[in-house]
């Protein structure tokens, strides 16, 4: 799948290389937990925030998710979705702000040159952190290797047999930062207006806070992804015949050929697409985004056996994957120009993805969101 680390993936890669105090009130209430399903659950007492507080303006650049509770996770019809996205499980989110489009190279500038802030992928690899996540006994590369930089795409000659082997479309590269997203001669110059990418994790919350803002949850991104529409596969309804008019993916044979049927190869500049129905663009394709959860593949199929609608849920409490036990990931969320019918199918709005926090990759960027608490503070 999509998702490597800068420690984690160039790790991966160079492994190839070298082979209120009281109590809530609780009742209980008859849910329908899925279809032909009833069951008792414990639903904690809550008053959700569904509409904006009239005396609150909204933003600039943002626009507001009404509250709602709803099924997170993959929907019955979805013959696509991964174990990871199953079963559905009730959630009730309060209404927020989100930002309507990823932020952009022009909005992480203004934020670079207010800060001096040098992201993940322009520092040096510290290699005794690196080793913390490989096999004892690797042997430490060259210092030329160990450069700042990170992982950009590369397109195959021929037809990929295993699609499972993401190195093969990944490269490590000196140089590759948010400035330089595909390499050192790449450039964002006459590109302000494309999302940010190459941030790790800790470059999104280092943003957040400049900002006021942070990160939305699983739970948010998916509430603000479907803008009303429960219970459909996309965010536009369950037609994958429009795909190239709602999102930038990947159009043809992954990952040798893209035709552009949608109009780009790679990314996409902000509102290139129609918005859902709650104004946001690009809740479907374009870049990754980072979200504040956890990567945990057993979280669903836990939440479930509770028989719990969870409350703004925060996601798993640790991360859990179970082909890399090492690993340290956040769930991120939307697909990028990269995913293809035959490659992940991540434009859907229940995909979800795990992404190192050491991440920085170019198709992977954030949006942030805010909470009535936090404008008004």
């Amino acid at each position: 799948m999509n998702k490597c680390a800068r420690f984690l993936g160039f790790g991966i890669l160079l492994l190839a290389f070298v082979n209120c105090k009281s109590e809530p009130k609780v009742n209980k209430v008859q849910y329908k937990l899925s279809e032909n399903i009833e069951s008792t659950v414990q639903v904690v007492d809550h008053k959700i925030l569904v509409d904006k507080p009239a005396e609150i303006a909204i933003p600039d650049g943002m626009v507001w998710v009404s509250g709602a509770t709803f099924k997170q996770g993959a929907v019955s019809n979805d013959k696509t979705a991964m174990q990871h996205e199953k079963p559905s499980i009730d959630v009730t989110v309060d209404g927020f702000f989100m930002d309507a489009t990823e932020v952009t190279n022009a909005q992480f500038a203004e934020f670079v040159k207010a800060t001096g802030y040098v992201t993940v992928a322009e520092k040096g690899i510290d290699w005794e952190e690196l080793k913390k996540q490989v096999p004892v006994g690797t042997e430490k590369p060259h210092d030329s290797i160990l450069q700042p930089g990170s992982l950009t795409f590369k397109k195959s000659k021929s037809t990929v047999p295993n699609l499972y082997d993401f190195s093969q479309w990944w490269n490590w590269t000196i140089g590759a930062n948010w400035q330089h997203p595909n390499g050192p001669k790449s450039t964002i110059k006459g590109k302000e207006n494309y999302p940010v990418v190459q941030v790790a994790y800790e470059d999104a919350l280092a943003y957040c806070k400049w900002a006021n803002r942070r990160l939305p949850t699983e739970a948010e991104w998916e509430l603000a992804s479907r803008a009303g529409s429960f219970g459909t596969v996309y965010n536009w309804g369950n037609d994958e015949s429009v795909l190239k008019e709602k999102a930038n993916t990947w159009e043809g044979e992954f990952p040798v050929e893209n035709t552009e049927a949608d109009g780009f190869e790679l990314r996409a500049p902000v509102k290139s697409y129609p918005p859902n129905a709650y104004g946001l663009y690009d809740m479907a394709g374009n870049v990754w985004e980072w979200t504040s959860d956890w990567y945990n593949t057993n979280y669903y199929k836990e939440i479930r056996a509770k028989n719990t609608v969870l409350v703004n849920p925060t996601g798993a409490e640790s991360p859990f994957t179970p082909n890399n036990q090492l690993a340290k990931e956040r769930v991120i969320k939307g697909g990028s120009f990269l995913c293809s019918e035959s490659y992940c199918a991540s434009y859907r709005v229940s995909a979800r993805m795990g992404s190192s926090m050491d991440s920085s990759l170019e198709h992977t960027g954030f949006r942030t969101v805010a909470t009535v608490d936090m404008i008004t503070e």
